[in-house]
């Protein structure tokens, strides 16, 4: 079953509930999701890794936007985006916790015997994969990071 195999079924849910912050989300995930289908090279299919990425540049936006409104002081603003962020997540895999992903970060430098932070880019890649959206890459990013400049 992938991740967005009920978003019909939860949008036809969000229309009779009037949720209008649910239905925005799950039409932007309709929509973004089209728009891969449709778009030049595309078979026409979206696979699993390609619906989290999906995903998760929906919510990268969404938390990008509301920290942007909250310095702003518009708060009015950035509570509608957090909340779509949420609800956007919902449909992601269950994310790792911090100490999840330090173990694999750790696993991984130590198996390829990364030497610094030349191999920052050969390091976020195999954790990238191995860990299939499961983190954000933020999180990775510092990880390998700090692990790196030790």
């Amino acid at each position: 079953m992938g991740v967005l195999d009920n978003l019909s079924e939860e949008l036809k849910n969000a229309m009779k509930a009037k949720d209008s912050i649910k239905l925005e989300s799950l039409r932007a995930i309709k929509s973004a999701v089209l728009m891969a289908k449709t778009s030049s090279g595309a078979e026409n299919k979206i696979n699993e890794e390609e619906s989290i990425k999906i995903l998760q540049r929906l919510v990268k936006q969404r938390k990008d936007s509301a920290s942007i409104f909250m310095e702003q002081g518009r708060s009015d603003l950035a509570e509608p985006e957090q909340a779509q962020a949420e609800i956007i997540s919902s449909f992601l895999p269950k994310q790792l916790s911090e100490v999840e992903v330090d173990q694999v970060v750790s696993n991984i430098i130590s198996k390829i015997g990364a030497q610094g932070m030349k191999d920052m880019g050969k390091v976020m890649g195999m954790v990238s994969k191995k860990i299939g959206g499961k983190a954000e890459g933020k999180l990775i990013a510092k990880l390998v990071k700090n692990k790196l400049s030790l």
